[in-house]
């Protein structure tokens, strides 16, 4: 198995370069793969393949912590440094009560799953003790609706045994992957999607059109002098979120400990909320016009980084370990989604809007701008202001859905 952290980047980095070159072929094997497969879906699952078949070992890399740490607030940066707070308001309230009804469709989601295998196959999970399947199932409703630091929060919180604790990051983890390799190619189709459901997809088109518009009056040709601007905010901006993180993060711990719940005791939430911050700042100063240059190029180059290492961290064969916990998974995932689904189509929501809305809980603000992004650029800022307040409201939540399934579990 290979787990030097450079041989493993460089295959990342071939592969992602195999894929745009195959993109971009005119044979015609190559353009029938790529009409019902997405570059990012490739990008994603091609190197999960690497995990799943033992050929890379991934399990001490070093690589999710740096492109934790320092790509996914870099590319955050550029992403968010040429967004227009005012357009932005295009998108109307739609989104937002898609956003917040999927979040419902979690916390109720739990307590109707467990309350179902009660009554098909109750003998199948434990309903005491650390083990209890309600105890693992609380902190998968936390990363839901928030994130990782969320997750672990409950953990403590309830005192989750090791071993359930790892299966329900399995199940996030696959069932993550595979919900956002759905939602990649509904982007790669939503003009035929919206169409079919007679979607009003008119404020969107309208934030797209003042955005394009706004990026293809200033377009120019970069520069030395302009990457070199690029890759200091990029990264100035990063270190700056680090440096005011290490500092807030530990601060909220140890004088108001009980925050923990709200994630404010979390480095990385830190992180996430100063980059955005900043960003927005920085969004109103002459920086923006890094845009008219090809910031979002750049930070598309490190996003389909973080993709590929995303999907490194996926092994498809644990779905063979534990068929119980992924079936309640497929349940729960089902649940959430026809919220949403219903939802969306009574409000003729456009399906960008669907799958954003769902992605900022299922996938937080690591992969939500990845759909974002698929869909377009615009949704990108959009993305990590629903993300980050998923984090915000994650643990409340994910205590209610706990005692709603402790109650069922009784």
């Amino acid at each position: 198995m290979i787990n030097q952290d450079p041989v493993i980047f460089g295959l990342l980095t071939t592969i992602i370069g195999l894929v745009f070159y195959t993109s971009q072929s005119s044979h015609p094997v190559w353009k029938q793969v790529y009409r019902f497969v997405p570059v990012m879906v490739m990008c994603y699952v091609l190197p999960s393949l690497l995990n799943t078949f033992n050929i890379v070992d991934a399990s001490q890399s070093e690589l999710n912590t740096i492109t934790s740490k320092f790509l996914m607030p870099a590319c955050l940066t550029l992403l968010i440094i040429s967004v227009d707070i005012k357009s932005m308001l295009l998108l109307g309230p739609k989104i937002i009560i898609l956003f917040l009804l999927g979040s419902f469709g979690v916390i109720i989601g739990g307590p109707l799953t467990l309350l179902l295998f009660a009554k098909i196959a109750p003998e199948t999970i434990s309903w005491v003790g650390a083990d209890a399947a309600w105890k693992g199932m609380a902190t998968l409703a936390a990363n839901w609706v928030g994130g990782t630091a969320n997750q672990i929060a409950m953990k403590e919180i309830y005192q989750v045994e090791e071993s359930l604790f790892a299966i329900m990051i399995s199940v996030n983890v696959i069932y993550s992957a595979i919900w956002m390799s759905f939602l990649l190619i509904c982007a790669n189709n939503a003009n035929f999607i919206d169409k079919k459901i007679g979607a009003d997809a008119s404020q969107f088109k309208k934030l797209i059109e003042v955005t394009d518009r706004g990026i293809s009056n200033q377009q120019g040709l970069p520069t030395l002098k302009s990457y070199m601007l690029m890759f200091s905010v990029a990264f100035g901006v990063t270190g700056f979120a680090h440096f005011g993180a290490d500092i807030i993060a530990p601060f909220f711990a140890e004088n108001y400990p009980q925050t923990e719940k709200y994630s404010l005791t979390s480095t990385f939430f830190w992180i996430v909320i100063i980059v955005t911050t900043t960003s927005i700042v920085l969004s109103n100063t002459k920086i923006r016009e890094l845009e008219s240059v090809g910031a979002s190029k750049v930070s598309t180059v490190m996003l389909y980084c973080l993709i590929a290492n995303m999907g490194l961290q996926m092994d498809l064969s644990m779905v063979d370990d534990f068929p119980i916990y992924f079936a309640i998974g497929f349940v729960w995932l089902s649940i959430h989604v026809i919220v949403v689904i219903v939802t969306g189509l009574l409000m003729k929501a456009p399906v960008a809007y669907m799958a954003l809305a769902s992605q900022c809980c299922i996938g937080g603000a690591a992969s939500s701008p990845v759909v974002a992004m698929a869909f377009h650029r615009s949704l990108a800022p959009v993305a990590i202001l629903f993300s980050v307040f998923g984090y915000a409201w994650a643990t409340y939540m994910a205590w209610i859905c706990a005692e709603l399934m402790r109650m069922t579990a009784q």
